[in-house]
């Protein structure tokens, strides 16, 4: 067996993945030579190339429609215009707990920062579009020490993954060139290859060498020891071997990370399979074709109908013919031959337009362009938005729910537990000691051993969640119908703070509107007591009046007696 840490085997396993990887290029190809030409990248000589891509696209609605969904599916995820996720625990009631809730809504608004102050916003639009048109995207998440964070987007056909036995991508590669003056900067005149030296020695700076990159967990974590080799997943550049070009890659650096350190969300995927299978660009790629074929057609029936083919006396066969408005061609005409159509077209063009407008309807459909422009237009308002939303593409929204979920496992949930953990790192010393510079506070005591996980309240996760609040509002309008009629004598059916809790939960209104359980109750006992103490003091007022009442009642009588 090869040595795991040795060049040659991360090559194997890189070669390896990069095979099984190329079964799906030619259709990463197609679907960007037909929406979106400018992405994919298969070569590594593919940087900077300006040539025109776009000749198959003659109709531009399909890429229209790809940058609907992309910012549709960004502003209905993770807007940056407004929250899209807070912080929860496994226990309910602990949520209530004073100092947690503090705590929760402080490290919240910590990670906020750090997204607002990166480029993730700049970053993530690329990401999704690649799994909007590819099925998969990807995006690295590295430390910064300005801004804790940054990321970088990378294009299908430039990266490699691998996933565990649990079908979670935990291995990602990339194949990319840099200069030899990117290279000595990044790693070192030392850690370059003989060939990389040789050309920085003779000012050959700007020359492009190839460099591969791997992550994948490290057979030698150890989370006792503090070394970046000892860490959960290790990272590998190294210099490729090119046999051709008689040069020897070299092994460039080495280093790890506690966390994997990227997001690759997958729109469906079927089985067993690594890379997505389903997406809205394959979904509309035969649509998408149809469509540039109809336009063409169409084009052309309209210029055979403005411009038909013509025939003449053979008199004509050397001399120009003037088409133009008001233009004139004189000719020696024979008997009745004249310049005329050869024949007069009459293509229907109502009915071409017609069936390219339900090509394009069906493209926008799998592009979901109808929900997200639904989801784009309404932001603002809450909850009503929401609760439209649901109401007028619960099955859309239903389609969709599949892709939310696997969006929030594969990239907004490890996106939002490694910022934290970034957080806590920046936070405390090797010991684990909170510092005075931290940026987050230290936990309540109470969060010991809990865990702490994000909740998402974006558009769409809260109109689908909004779905169920329609059984909510039936029920307790059937309850009130009732009482109405007389059939039901009362409401203790029904669980009034429950139904508000489940309400403002659904619809996604601010926790801080909803009185914790344990204040309602104290509230409750208090109003309780002040009205059992009302009560007691008006019994005593009436108890007194009538003492009073009785006591000047029985004086009058004595007098009365006495007087006789």
């Amino acid at each position: 067996m090869r040595d795991p840490n040795s060049k040659e085997y991360l090559q194997k396993q890189f070669l390896a993945m990069k095979l099984e990887r190329e079964t799906f290029d030619a259709h990463y190809k197609e679907l960007a030579r037909y929406i979106n030409p400018r992405r994919g990248r298969f070569l590594t000589t593919d940087r900077n190339k300006g040539e025109p891509r776009h000749q198959e696209i003659i109709n531009s609605h399909a890429s229209q429609a790809h940058k609907v969904c992309t910012n549709g599916l960004l502003s209905g995820i993770m807007s940056p215009a407004r929250p899209w996720f807070d912080l929860v625990v496994d226990d309910p009631d602990l949520i209530e707990f004073q100092p947690v809730k503090v705590y929760l809504e402080e490290v919240g608004k910590q990670i906020n920062r750090v997204f607002n102050a990166s480029n993730l916003y700049n970053m993530a639009p690329t990401m999704l579009g690649e799994m909007v048109l590819f099925g998969t995207g990807a995006m690295s998440h590295e430390d910064d020490f300005e801004n804790v964070a940054r990321f970088y987007a990378h294009t299908v056909g430039s990266y490699i993954i691998a996933q565990d036995e649990n079908y979670r991508v935990n291995v990602f590669g990339r194949e990319f060139e840099m200069t030899v003056m990117q290279m000595v900067k990044k790693f070192g005149l030392d850690n370059v290859s003989i060939n990389v030296r040789r050309a920085y020695d003779q000012g050959d700076y700007h020359a492009w060498y190839p460099v591969w990159h791997l992550i994948e967990p490290n057979p030698e974590a150890d989370a006792r020891k503090p070394l970046a080799k000892y860490k959960a997943f290790r990272s590998c550049y190294f210099e490729p071997d090119r046999v051709q070009a008689n040069d020897i890659g070299k092994f460039l650096r080495k280093s790890g990370y506690d966390e994997f350190p990227v997001y690759v969300p997958r729109w469906a995927v079927t089985a067993e399979d690594i890379y997505g299978t389903d997406c809205p660009g394959m979904t509309s790629l035969g649509d998408v074709k149809m469509l540039q074929i109809q336009e063409r057609e169409m084009a052309k029936a309209i210029a055979r109908q403005n411009t038909p083919p013509l025939h003449g006396p053979a008199t004509l066969a050397n001399k120009e013919i003037d088409l133009l408005p008001g233009g004139g061609t004189f000719y020696d005409a024979e008997g009745t031959s004249r310049l005329m159509p050869v024949y007069q077209p009459n293509a229907d063009l109502n009915s071409m337009m017609a069936d390219l407008q339900r090509t394009a309807a069906r493209i926008d459909r799998a592009m979901f362009v109808d929900l997200f422009l639904a989801i784009t237009s309404m932001e603002g308002i809450q909850p009503r938005n929401q609760l439209e939303l649901t109401q007028r593409n619960q099955e859309r929204l239903l389609q969709l729910g599949p892709v939310l979920e696997r969006t929030h496992n594969e990239f907004l949930t490890p996106l939002v537990n490694r910022t934290f953990n970034q957080l806590v790192r920046a936070s405390t010393d090797a010991n684990g000691n909170w510092l005075e510079t931290a940026v987050l506070p230290p936990p309540p005591p109470e969060l010991q051993g809990r865990e702490v996980e994000p909740r998402y309240i974006s558009s769409i996760a809260i109109a689908q969640r909004a779905a169920g609040v329609g059984p909510i509002e039936q029920t307790v309008a059937l309850v009130g119908g009732l009482m109405q009629a007389g059939i039901l004598r009362d409401s203790f059916k029904i669980d009034g703070d429950q139904v508000v809790d489940e309400y403002a939960m659904r619809v996604g209104a601010p926790p801080k509107i909803i009185v914790p359980d344990e204040t309602v109750g104290e509230q409750r006992q208090a109003a309780q007591q002040q009205a059992n103490m009302a009560q007691m003091a008006e019994v005593a007022a009436t108890g007194a009046k009538a003492g009073k009442d009785l006591m000047q009642a029985q004086a009058a009588a004595q007098g009365q007696g006495a007087r006789r």
